[in-house]
């Protein structure tokens, strides 16, 4: 068990380590001390501010952070609190689709005796739904775009450098994705490039 007065000696990592090594004590006090962390990535999914003591959608986030704790490992490339940030991001995400097209739901079944009104409410509701869904979408890709950014740095590359090498020509597109597939399924090119960041040329093209 990691002693408390000793954490600022211990990196983050280190202590998720530690609970996914059975240490509860460690994780009680990551939950209570990462609770600013969780209410920033919410409110940025939220697009407002989140109560913690009265959003649900902080104790998604909450749930989301214990998830990440149990789940995170070095081999995914990333920091822990940015694999966290992907965790949080998604599953408030997932739960405000849910909560979001069972208002719709709701609205388009209700029954008003003013027919005019009613209606005005249903076209309300799917514009407020289809505007909601954009702007989720936006946010999603911008996050996965900053992770994926990330894992091209540990291959010392870039955005702008695939932009350049990609094949231009349909037949070379289909050719690239072939190799690709290639690679992906065997399990020991595999996991040389993820381990050495870079093609076995040596080893198979001799």
């Amino acid at each position: 068990m990691l002693k408390r007065q000793n954490k600022e000696d211990v990196s983050l990592e280190e202590h998720v380590l530690a609970v996914q090594s059975g240490d509860e004590e460690t994780r009680h006090h990551l939950l209570t001390d990462y609770q600013p962390f969780v209410a920033t990535c919410v409110s940025k999914v939220c697009k407002r501010y989140v109560n913690p003591n009265q959003d649900d959608e902080f104790s998604i986030g909450l749930m989301a952070f214990n998830e990440a704790i149990d789940a995170f490992s070095h081999e995914k490339g990333s920091s822990f609190l940015s694999f966290a940030k992907l965790v949080i991001t998604r599953k408030v995400i997932d739960y405000i689709r849910v909560e979001q097209k069972d208002l719709a739901m709701i609205s388009l079944d209700q029954n008003n005796e003013d027919e005019e009104g009613n209606q005005q409410d249903k076209h309300i509701a799917i514009a407020s739904k289809k505007a909601f869904q954009e702007e989720e979408l936006a946010w999603f890709r911008q996050i996965e775009i900053k992770e994926y950014n990330l894992k091209l740095k540990e291959y010392k590359l870039s955005f702008s450098e695939l932009a350049s090498v990609s094949p231009k020509h349909q037949d070379a597109k289909e050719t690239s994705q072939e190799i690709a597939k290639i690679i992906y399924e065997d399990e020991d090119i595999r996991e040389y490039i993820l381990r050495k960041k870079r093609l076995p040329i040596k080893k198979y093209y001799r």
